[in-house]
């Protein structure tokens, strides 16, 4: 295990050194037990604290997985039914193409209602990034908010996926109304003091107790790391909750043995199933194949991984990211925890499953991209440096530059064909659309961009 996990850690501290990312929490479990953990980086950039297995993080949207189990929970107890209308519960007034949201919609992202981006909104105002925020602060100004946004509706309920935050706010709502707890209570008692998940709330008042709080950090325009606050209490139901590697592998752990903590069932394994069995498909797609990414459960995710089943979900808070998967076929799970923005914590996370399993973790369709693409940058010349380029990645994207005394000019290429002979990629341009294509053979890299044909050079210089 040591020598597999050793490939890990050159991935993610590579990774961590190119997207400046300050901290990496991990956690890998298999059978039961915690076969892997390990800090990477610092929780804490001005005291010098590192980020250890037991750092705690926001994990953002990883927290709907747990506002759907108390969701389930309450439906074993017989106080509601997923197929509740919403409005049974809360002056729900949304109504997409005459049809009634039910619980299950707002749990699977299929309630009609595009992202409002509430949430989004509120990250970007608290740490900084906007000057203008809505005023949404509790769960009557969500209703407010979305009774507000009736005719923005695309489709009836249960017939596409929209990832909508808001739709979480209100389950957290119905959760309160059912149990007559708070929340943040409720899942505290019933899901994560049961699971041994000690150190792992909503809180500020035991976020400010709490022993390796790690700091999250904004990355400013220079590339310096800010250090910053979570919106606490305005964020909950749907990405606000705190917890460390450690007490995430337990969550894990609960999953794979379906539905059972430490000391007896959190859940049954007919409601685990229900969570884990896809609702709807995704929007995204492989670019070679056309396959769908990814279905959505009830708060899961649910995808292909080598021919096998894995389920998991990922969060952002812009501050902090954190991704969580598992694979129920064998056991075996893992968690990854940042206190940052700029990687997928999720590519950590396949990747250690990838070796977990005995896989190659660069035959995943994300990784491969990457590769390929990072390989791809570079300085390039034409015949005897009479035109020289940058190619630099920009996401999942690449972009040519031509620099000169008086500015530059650049052309964004999008991939559609991934060939690591012979990736081919679209440039779009006065109404039309163009071919670029890059040729590898070996260590010579060529780029045949409109009229000029490029060599490769030299590596890009890291900018800091």
């Amino acid at each position: 295990m040591a020598r597999d996990m050793s490939a890990l850690e050159d991935f993610v501290l590579e990774r961590m050194g190119k997207t400046k990312l300050s901290g990496v929490s991990m956690a890998v479990v298999k059978d039961g037990e915690v076969v892997y953990q390990r800090g990477f980086g610092l929780a804490d950039r001005e005291r010098g604290i590192p980020a250890t297995p037991e750092t705690n993080y926001c994990i953002g949207s990883a927290t709907k997985s747990f506002t759907c189990l108390g969701i389930m929970q309450l439906q074993e107890r017989g106080l509601l039914s997923i197929d509740d209308p919403v409005e049974k519960f809360l002056p729900l007034e949304v109504k997409p193409s005459g049809e009634t949201i039910r619980i299950r919609h707002f749990m699977s992202h299929t309630s009609g209602i595009p992202a409002l981006a509430y949430l989004e909104n509120l990250l970007r105002y608290h740490h900084g990034a906007i000057d203008y925020s809505v005023p949404v602060a509790n769960l009557d100004d969500m209703l407010a908010f979305v009774n507000g946004a009736a005719d923005w509706a695309v489709t009836k309920p249960g017939e596409r996926w929209f990832y909508l935050n808001e739709g979480f706010i209100m389950l957290g709502g119905i959760i309160e109304k059912v149990s007559g707890q708070k929340y943040a209570e409720y899942i505290r008692e019933h899901i994560l003091l049961p699971l041994g998940m000690a150190r792992s709330f909503h809180d500020y008042d035991l976020a400010k107790g709490d022993k390796a709080m790690a700091t999250p950090y904004a990355l400013g325009k220079d590339g310096r790391h800010i250090a910053r606050e979570y919106p606490w209490g305005q964020a909950q139901a749907d990405g606000g909750l705190i917890s460390n590697a450690l007490d995430m592998a337990k969550y894990v752990t609960m999953y794979l043995n379906k539905g059972r903590g430490p000391s007896g069932p959190i859940v049954s394994l007919e409601s685990i199933a229900a969570m884990s069995t896809p609702v709807i498909r995704t929007p995204g797609e492989d670019i070679a194949t056309g396959r769908p990414a990814a279905f959505y459960g009830l708060g899961l995710n649910i995808s292909d991984f080598f021919g096998h089943k894995m389920v998991g979900h990922g969060g952002a808070m812009y501050v902090a990211t954190a991704g969580m998967r598992f694979l129920p076929e064998f056991g075996a799970g893992a968690v990854a925890l940042v206190n940052g923005s700029g990687y997928a914590p999720l590519n950590m996370v396949d990747f250690a499953l990838a070796l977990l399993i005995g896989q190659d973790p660069w035959a995943l369709d994300a990784l491969r991209t990457e590769k390929l693409l990072e390989g791809l940058t570079g300085y390039y010349e034409t015949y005897k440096g009479t035109h020289r380029a940058e190619v630099r990645c920009d996401g999942d994207y690449l972009v040519v530059e031509n620099k000169h005394n008086y500015g530059s000019v650049s052309s964004t290429l999008v991939p559609f064909d991934l060939d690591s002979g012979h990736p081919r990629f679209y440039v779009y341009g006065s109404g039309h659309r163009q071919v670029v294509e890059f040729f590898c053979e070996g260590d010579r890299v060529q780029l045949l961009h409109e009229r000029y044909l490029y060599r490769k050079t030299g590596k890009l210089q890291s900018r800091g």
